[in-house]
């Protein structure tokens, strides 16, 4: 084994010690903190989930905490009842390879008060734990429980089976006999990282008698999920997902036609949202208004938003925060951009209900701000001693928890007390977890906001931004690694990350490129994309190229390539459109040929939005909208490109189906380019450990390898 390759895996098995905050939690009247976090077990192949505990006084500082972190990892989701006299849990348990079970667990203290078996009660499917569909929500009288699982679908067998003779049933189960040749019909799942999701139920529990009751009064064709009790318990609120004519991929995707419903115990059913909207994170203020975000169902698939509420006793919808198209000012004359979280926090509201307190990228930051619900007046209220991203994770009795972090610090723990209205930019942030041991290399990194534009350009649309994090140069030049992200309607914020850290204690500068059509700059920017895929995008990346090789220490021969998914598509179509500035490309899943992705993923619409087309599947399939597909896509280029590429790819890819990569090695070979293909058994995102671990560590070798490092 190289000595290099020893560094490359000596590199990542440091970084991977270093647990990053996966969620918070207030009790006790914002005198608890229960802090959940995410570590890579590199000997288990899998994540460890653990929880730490911190009791705070009353100037919110640590005055205890627990001595060791307690694994949860099998805790799907828990809930803490609203006087906090219990504690429920939905626990998952393996036996076997494939086999498993899922319990109702609610602990009242330290005494285990109710266990159920929900696999042997047999009334509905998996539980869903995601981040789309799943909840656990107790009533305000804590005697019942809501969540979301899969329905149960009636048993069926072949139409010729040898069987017993058919007797009447007399056990009283209610049960009907199997449907016949029902086996085989297929049912459409959700798409990317929600395989096995088909169409879910609502269920509630009554604790006092165990009863569960799946709820009726839902169309047949909505799939509800994102699910909670109304303040008087009489009803549950939440989003339903029209399924029909069919599922398009969810997961990332925050423009699918959908509902806020409110649904009585006893099954009557009011649409709350209007139709045409795509609907999501209903929350309920302790004086019973609803809020939630909404935007125009359709178009890209993810957008600016709304944030709207219905008062106690009112259907009228209105508005506290519009769609932003650039910018507006808020107060202290800071510029907001406009709301692109895909959630709001499970708990946001002011003890008077009067404010709501929620985070959402920035340009290159994730940043929390409070709002007046009355007035719509914003307020920054992001951690300004810790710079970088300040993301919410619960809010109790003025008392806000949220984790804070950079390119250079990994995630940690900090409160504050929300300050009284109008005095919000005052607020004092105070850690109370204890920071990770970070590399030296990695601390003393530069790490710059980059405000880039096409200054020759008639382009409505004209600038973006990116960020340069980088090693002391000492002296020296720096190899480059230029990364577009993907989607491409999300963006890079300086928070920490894993790969960018690998890189930089490898030796390389990086550019973190948010060009035009990512989130966090106004809608404007963001929908600028459209039409124009593969151009706008591709002379961004170039255009951030060039200006840091001009002003940075770089050394312009050593320029290597990588992203995935969209950003697969720009690192493929950079290495084709300008083969002189890059020497060296890796990229994972990458997105080569819109036209045939359009038949094949699970987000088709994608294809035709962002090659500038309404979506339909109606009527005959139109070849100029096939031709405008293929035209934007890098394979177009394929025949120029000369920089050895690696090509990371996920056999159960449902977003971008692996042979995307396949189509492109294949042309890449017979140009006589250096060329390898990794194929991993994992999904769109490669994100299981094992998959993660090789894929980095073989990708950080193929690029110093073709820098010659």
């Amino acid at each position: 084994m190289s000595s290099q390759l020893d560094n490359i895996i000596s590199a990542y098995k440091t970084l991977a010690k270093i647990p990053s905050v996966a969620g918070g939690k207030l009790n006790n009247v914002g005198r608890k903190i229960t802090a959940t976090w995410s570590v890579r077990n590199l000997d288990k192949g899998k994540n460890t989930k653990y929880v730490s505990s911190y009791l705070l006084d009353d100037s919110l500082s640590v005055v205890a905490e627990n001595d060791f972190g307690i694994d949860v990892s099998n805790e799907l989701l828990s809930a803490v009842s609203p006087r906090e006299t219990f504690k429920a849990l939905i626990r998952e348990e393996k036996n076997g390879k494939d086999a498993k079970k899922q319990y109702l667990e609610v602990w009242s203290k330290n005494t285990l008060a109710h266990s159920v078996d929900l696999t042997a009660l047999d009334i509905h499917g998996d539980v869903y734990a995601d981040g789309e569909f799943g909840c656990l929500d107790w009533s305000h009288d804590e005697t019942s429980l809501v969540y979301v699982a899969e329905k149960k679908l009636p048993k069926s067998e072949p139409y010729i089976k040898r069987k017993s003779d058919d007797k009447p049933k007399t056990d009283g189960s209610g049960e009907t006999a199997p449907k016949k040749g029902e086996e085989f019909r297929y049912r459409q799942e959700w798409g990317e990282q929600l395989v096995g999701k088909h169409l879910s139920v609502i269920v509630v529990c009554k604790l006092p008698t165990e009863t569960f009751t799946v709820l009726q009064g839902l169309p047949e064709s909505w799939c509800p999920g994102q699910v909670r009790f109304s303040p008087d318990g009489s009803d549950v609120v939440g989003v339903a997902w029209e399924t029909e004519p069919r599922r398009l991929g969810l997961i990332f995707c925050t423009n699918r036609p959908s509902w806020i419903f409110s649904l009585s115990l006893e099954g009557n059913m009011r649409k709350l949202s209007a139709d045409g909207l795509a609907v999501r994170s209903p929350r309920y203020s302790p004086l019973g208004d609803l809020v939630w975000l909404q935007r125009q169902a359709g178009g890209p698939h993810h957008a600016c938003h709304q944030l709207v509420t219905i008062k106690k006793g009112s259907t009228e919808v209105t508005t506290i925060i519009d769609i932003v198209q650039t910018e507006v000012t808020i107060e202290g004359g800071q510029k907001f951009y406009g709301l692109y979280g895909q959630s709001l926090p499970s708990k946001c509201f002011s003890a008077d209900g009067a404010r709501i307190i929620f985070s959402t990228p920035q340009k290159t930051e994730v940043r929390s701000y409070a709002v007046h619900i009355g007035t719509g007046k914003i307020v920054d209220i992001s951690n300004k001693s810790a710079p970088g991203s300040t993301s919410i994770l619960d809010v109790k009795s003025d008392v806000i928890l949220a984790a804070c972090s950079n390119l250079t610090t990994p995630g940690q723990i900090y409160i504050a007390k929300l300050p009284a209205a109008n005095s919000e930019a005052n607020i004092k942030w105070v850690r109370v977890s204890n920071p990770s041991e970070v590399p030296a290399s990695v601390v003393g990194s530069t790490v710059e906001y980059l405000d880039l534009e096409h200054s020759d350009s008639k382009d409505t649309i004209k600038s973006f931004n990116a960020i340069y994090f980088a090693p002391k140069a000492e002296g020296k030049k720096l190899p480059l690694i230029v990364w577009p992200h993907g989607g491409p309607h999300t963006n890079f914020v300086n928070a920490f990350m894993l790969e960018p850290a690998l890189f930089n204690m490898l030796g390389f500068a990086i550019v973190l490129i948010n060009y035009r059509g990512s989130t966090g700059a106004g809608d404007a920017s963001l929908k600028c994309l459209l039409k124009t895929i593969g151009d706008y995008d591709v002379k961004d990346c170039k255009l951030a190229t060039d200006e840091v090789v001009r002003s940075r220490p770089i050394d312009s021969k050593k320029v290597a390539l990588t992203g995935g998914s969209h950003g697969g598509f720009l690192v493929t179509h950079l290495s084709g459109q300008y083969p002189d500035t890059y020497s060296a490309v890796v990229t994972r899943n990458p997105v080569t040929d819109v036209a045939t992705m359009f038949n094949s993923t699970d987000i088709a619409d994608w294809c035709a939005v962002e090659a500038g087309y309404e979506f339909t599947e109606q009527g005959p399939v139109s070849e100029e909208e096939l031709v405008a597909m293929r035209r934007c896509s890098p394979l177009v280029h394929v025949h120029k490109v000369r920089a050895p590429t690696a090509l990371m790819l996920g056999s159960v890819d449902k977003r971008v189906p692996h042979y995307q990569g396949l189509e492109y090695a294949r042309r890449l070979k017979a140009n006589g380019v250096a060329t390898r293909i990794y194929m991993y058994d994992d999904n769109h995102s490669l994100s299981s450990l094992p998959a993660e671990m090789d894929n980095l560590i073989n990708g950080a070798q193929w690029i110093m390898q073709h820098l010659q490092l």
